[in-house]
């Protein structure tokens, strides 16, 4: 073991630490990033020479969740190795990446892997930040041409016990969840570089206090990184840079004029790559001669002329406030929206904004039906699960199909986080909701259309949203002196394709007209400040409005019925003492339930009964039953039960579900009964009537109580106790030792 350092600081109210020398010594950068008893170790290794297939930064990030870390045996009987990652790790890994991958600088085609390893957790604080702030600590101590530090923390918005809200750093799993806000903030000494939030309706201005309270934490954590970095004291890397080939960039800026940039604009993606390839025909035709002669290659020209249109696309914005499609930086992009077009689907929406579309299906099922969430540091359930997909045709592109990709995840995620704050309590609605968005055609923004078109599919199918929710992409084009002053950037509203790939920020807000709902924003430059952060939520603000404006006029108001091909559910309340009688022995009560009325029940620890069936019949049935089995019998109520068994004495009658009491032989008639043997048999149906239920919970029930009297009939002297039992001993039961009746009764 080699020379160890470590630094430390107080972190709202917790150690932070980031040592690093004694673990993973064979890493370029490795350290054990320490918040309570949270431990992660992050290590960072880079490949020893360029690849040369490649012209992008092939980063890969992991985030290895570790069952050990919360004391924790998992997985099937047979399997107890971490498998694939969750999708909580899948999220944990990009929100990693996001701030870390542009701060490599340009021309980087080196494999760089960042693994993130939870080594111990205490679940009190998600672990998140403390890997982001693990990664980052690790490059900077690596010697990679890494431009941070990037620091990470997370804002809570919590009640305090005065009833009053306020903002908390760092706050626990339990103020999470009790909170209105739960908001990651990424940063490096000089501005916010990323955002990751789940709101619950909260104002922008609260928003914008976050974020500075947030940033005030990040200028804290980057400080800590550095002095970590200047105690280390890395060798910086030799690195060789992909460098463009100076005689292609000189011939394309010969061939290119401002009126070729000009001509390349048009409303739909066909259109722009249709006059991008007359223009590269020209170019590789006037330069034919040279790529002959092997002076430059065909790609290396079009990838300077491409640059170019980026370049000349970017000017546009900024000195006409004209984009590649003809619209103002504020406007949106056509919309439109259809509902009920998918017959069997228990509601469907198509949501179109330009050339992106999404399909977006909604499907109910029991509460069962939830899915558990089981990790290294969460048990839960989601009744409310979106899954976002991109096949490669949305896209125009031949790709095999390898599965959910991280992105799609990502994507799926943010749609869901939109959702939440406004779908109905499970006592108001108690089903599992599940919404697909299928991306059919995408010209960008397509997560923002599945969160539209998730609104209106969850309305056409009869869930009964609090309100409405909408969102938006917005953009930023800035110039080469960008110092955030008014005039050195343009903020845009709705991006398409080219300006997310050729802007400075990618800002996804999603809300309802009471407040924001979820936010995701990436941004290209050193940082944005406050006020551009506030510009850009207001012009989000006015959009939303104007995109919610659009789906009302399709479907005003949620649909005040269910679709037919949706179950029924209904739910009903029983004392929590008698879930055990709805169950029955190893299940015997409820699976007869089930298997004769085709229906689902779901039943809490507090006693509430959920009926998920097929039809209302069905659905009638099975309530009915759980009725009589909770139902607690008195005496004088009459009943139809089946005769289960007979004794020398009577005969015992399930009169109700799971009860069943004595019909002595005295009960049965007006008359003498010498056997009960002649009188009925086992699975006869006959009609009683309780009589009276005993100091021990036994039910004493009559048949002859139900019978008309016969005309004169006399009443024989009976013996002590109900019935004139033998034995004298109140209810002539059969008792232990042959005397006073027999058998004891089992239930």
């Amino acid at each position: 073991m080699g020379p160890t350092n470590s630094v430390e600081l107080n972190l709202a109210g917790r150690d932070f630490s980031l040592s690093t020398g004694l673990l993973a010594l064979q890493a370029d950068g490795a350290v054990l990033a320490s918040l309570g008893d949270t431990q992660i170790l992050a290590t960072a290794l880079m490949s020893s020479s360029p690849r040369q297939d490649v012209d992008f930064f092939p980063l890969m990030v992991d985030f290895e969740e570790k069952y050990y870390a919360a004391g924790k045996i998992k997985g099937s009987r047979f399997i107890k190795r971490e498998g694939r990652p969750s999708d909580n790790a899948v999220l944990t890994a990009r929100l990693i990446d996001r701030p870390i991958r542009p701060l490599f600088p340009k021309g980087v085609t080196n494999d760089v892997q960042i693994m993130v390893t939870v080594l111990s957790v205490d679940l009190e604080v998600d672990p998140g930040t403390t890997g982001i702030n693990a990664a980052s600590a690790a490059l900077m101590i690596s010697g990679m041409p890494f431009h941070g530090p990037v620091g990470a923390v997370r804002i809570g918005y919590i009640t305090d016990s005065e009833g009053k809200e306020q903002l908390v750093v760092n706050p626990t799993y339990e103020q999470v969840d009790g909170g209105r806000l739960n908001l990651v903030v990424a940063g490096t000494m000089d501005a916010i570089t990323m955002v990751e939030a789940a709101c619950n309706e909260v104002p922008e201005e609260v928003l914008l206090e976050a974020l500075d309270l947030a940033h005030r934490q990040i200028k804290k954590l980057c400080q800590l990184q550095i002095e970590l970095r200047d105690k280390v004291a890395p060798k910086p890397r030799q690195m060789i840079f992909r460098a463009e080939n100076e005689a292609a960039v000189e011939a394309v800026k010969r061939f290119f004029t401002p009126e070729m940039g000009d001509s390349v604009q048009g409303t739909t993606k066909h259109d722009v790559k249709e006059k991008v390839h007359l223009i590269e025909d020209k170019m590789l035709e006037a330069y034919a001669t040279e790529i002959e002669n092997g002076a430059f290659r065909a790609g290396e020209l079009k990838g300077v002329l491409n640059d170019l249109l980026e370049k000349h696309m970017r000017h546009n914005i900024l000195e006409k406030e004209v984009r590649i499609d003809g619209r103002g930086v504020k406007q949106i992009r056509p919309l439109s929206s259809m509902v009920g077009l998918i017959k069997r689907t228990h509601g469907s929406a198509l949501f179109q904004r330009g050339e992106t579309q999404a399909l977006s299906l909604t499907t109910l099922g029991s509460p069962g039906a939830a899915q558990t969430i089981d990790t290294m540091d969460e048990d839960s359930i989601k009744r409310y699960i979106h899954h976002y997909n991109f096949p490669p045709f949305s896209v125009g592109e031949v790709k095999p199909l390898r599965g959910t990709s991280r992105r799609e995840i990502g994507h799926g995620d943010l749609a869901e986080r939109a959702l939440i704050p406004v779908l109905p309590s499970k006592e108001d609605f108690p089903y599992t909701m599940r919404v697909v968005s299928e991306i059919l055609t995408c010209n960008g923004s397509s997560s923002m259309a599945s969160v539209c078109g998730s609104t209106l599919s969850l309305m056409d199918a009869g869930v009964p949203l609090i309100r409405p929710v909408a969102g938006i992409a917005m953009g930023l084009i800035t110039k080469a002196d960008f110092d955030g002053t008014p005039g050195s950037y343009k903020i845009l509203s709705d991006i398409q394709g080219m300006e997310d790939f050729a802007g400075d920020m990618d800002f996804k807000v999603t809300g309802t007209e009471q407040g924001i709902t979820a936010l995701q924003m990436d941004i290209k430059v050193k940082g944005l400040s406050l006020d551009i952060m506030r510009e850009a939520l207001e012009q989000a603000k006015a959009g939303r409005a104007e995109i919610l404006a659009s789906m009302l006029a399709t479907l005003p108001a949620t649909r005040d019925h269910l679709s037919p091909y949706a179950p029924l559910i209904t739910t009903l309340r029983i004392q929590p003492d008698q879930i055990r009688e709805v169950i029955g022995r190893g299940g015997e009560m409820i699976q007869k339930i089930t298997a004769e009325t085709g229906c689902e029940i779901d039943i809490e620890q507090d006693g509430l009964v959920t009926v998920t069936a097929p039809n209302q019949e069905n659905g009638k049935q099975a309530i009915d039953w759980i009725g009589r089995i909770t139902y607690i019998p008195e005496a004088g109520d009459e009943f139809e039960g089946t005769v289960t068994r007979l004794m020398d004495f009577g005969a015992f009658v399930e009169f109700s579900p799971g009860k069943e009491g004595l019909v002595h032989i005295s009960e049965w008639d007006w008359g003498r009964t010498e056997r009960m043997e002649d009188v009925t048999h086992v699975d006869d149906t006959i009609k009683v009537k309780l009589m009276e239920v005993d100091d021990q919970g036994r039910y004493n029930l009559s048949r002859k109580a139900l019978l008309q009297k016969p005309e004169g009939y006399e009443e024989r002297p009976r013996s002590e106790g109900f019935g004139g039992r033998p034995g004298g001993g109140g209810g002539g039961r059969p008792r232990p030792g042959g005397h006073g009746g027999g058998q004891r009764r089992r239930f």
